[in-house]
């Protein structure tokens, strides 16, 4: 390795990006183009950072494996902050395989800490915690430890471990104290800010108003005996050992509806056409929207039983839990159809349509019509045009996203 390629090495090290590219700017060949795309990333231009990569990627070619290896490893770290999740896993393991067998042990920690970042962005929850249980801790450089406690933390917020949350982001705040890193610093800041705020809304009984409820009010719903109708991850169900689980109506919205509407009304009945136009969206309903509703009751009955019964009364339905549980039902902290899009958008990153339907498990024109919506509602913008448009949404204040990101509750 020739001197400038060590000056620029140190000085991205050091932090200072400028004056790594100062020495190799003009250069073309493999070390220089990877550092180049290196120090792009730090400035914020991904596109020309991943351009940059893969050249030197090639460059390098099949009999430089380990620098090569790198490559790949820089490269998909861009692309996790490009919200980019096109490239194959395999990829990703192919090079983390390499830098452990030529003994590259730093290199393939960062690799796994990529692996189980991108994970959690998709709500792979047990991906992620079966990449973060492989890192050792103690090689990592205050930098890295950060990262990944920060990633424990998030990954125990979406399980719904509050506790365990917190001890990790007290280990994050050592670590990037240690680290010197400010944006590290504030990015544990923010999370333990999160973490305090409200999480939902619990409706009450009887009329009266919702309240809002922190994440540590919410796991201990989730684990008690009362039934639960969760508005955030539509589902229904009770953490009692006694219960027979969760039960998803994620795909089944007519079901979700009349069971929201059942849930709220509770300790009394829903009248008919409240249930056909909640269901149905219609506010004329006839003799065919009355038949499908006592169709659509039966599948419910069938879904929640072992957990409430669903009783006809004189003006409607009731929904009754099973052994005098009480029935309590968790709302999102902000309304709409989009809740969940407007909470992966909220955290800062431009997101493409193809990352946003992979991460909600939805189709891209699904996303795009929603992104079109919301757009005109001046919730969300885009940046770019065809290929390359990526859409971005202010964050939201005041509450924590936690329950609206996907698979942020332990659903069976």
């Amino acid at each position: 390795m020739d001197s400038l390629i060590t000056a620029s090495a140190r000085s991205l090290a050091s932090g200072d990006v400028l004056g790594a590219l100062k020495q190799v700017a003009l250069r073309k060949d493999p070390p220089a183009l990877a550092l180049r795309g290196i120090a792009m990333a730090r400035l914020g231009d991904y596109p020309r950072a991943r351009e940059l990569l893969r050249r030197a990627a090639r460059g390098f070619g099949m009999h430089e494996a380990l620098p090569r290896a790198r490559c790949v490893i820089a490269e998909a770290e861009v692309a996790l902050a490009m919200r980019d999740f096109s490239a194959p896993p395999r990829a990703l393991s192919a090079a983390l395989a390499v830098l452990e067998s030529h003994g590259d042990y730093g290199n393939a920690l960062q690799a796994r800490l990529i692996a189980a970042r991108r994970s959690l962005l998709l709500g792979r929850l047990a991906a992620a915690a079966a990449e973060l249980s492989r890192l050792d801790m103690r090689a990592l450089t205050p930098a890295l430890a950060a990262v990944a406690d920060l990633a424990s933390a998030e990954l125990a917020m979406r399980s719904l471990h509050p506790a365990a949350a917190r001890a990790a982001l007290a280990r994050a705040q050592i670590a990037a104290a240690r680290s010197g890193v400010p944006e590290l610093l504030a990015e544990v800041q923010e999370a333990a800010a999160a973490l305090e705020r409200p999480a939902a809304r619990r409706h009450n009984a009887d009329g009266v108003a919702a309240r809002t409820v922190s994440l540590d009010e919410v796991a201990q719903l989730l684990t008690s005996d009362a039934l639960v109708l969760d508005a955030c991850r539509r589902a229904i169900g009770t953490g009692d050992a006694g219960g027979t689980g969760w039960h998803s109506l994620a795909r089944r919205p007519v079901l979700f509806a009349l069971a929201r509407v059942m849930a709220e009304a509770w300790p009394g009945d829903a009248e008919r056409d409240v249930l056909i136009e909640r269901a149905f969206s219609t506010r004329q309903p006839d003799e065919t929207h009355r038949a499908r509703l006592r169709v659509e009751i039966g599948r419910l009955r069938a879904l929640v039983k072992g957990l409430a019964s669903i009783d006809a009364t004189p003006s409607g339905f009731a929904m009754r839990p099973l052994a005098g549980r009480p029935l309590a039902v968790l709302e999102p902290p902000i309304a709409g159809e989009q809740a969940s899009l407007l909470a992966l958008l909220s955290d800062g990153a431009a997101w493409s349509t193809s990352a946003l339907a992979l991460a909600l498990d939805a189709s891209q024109r699904t996303i795009q019509r929603a992104l079109a919506e919301l757009e005109a509602a001046g919730q969300v913008r885009s940046i770019g045009k065809a290929r390359t448009q990526r859409w971005l949404a202010p964050p939201i204040a005041g509450f924590t996203t936690i329950l609206l990101l996907p698979a942020a509750l332990p659903l069976e």
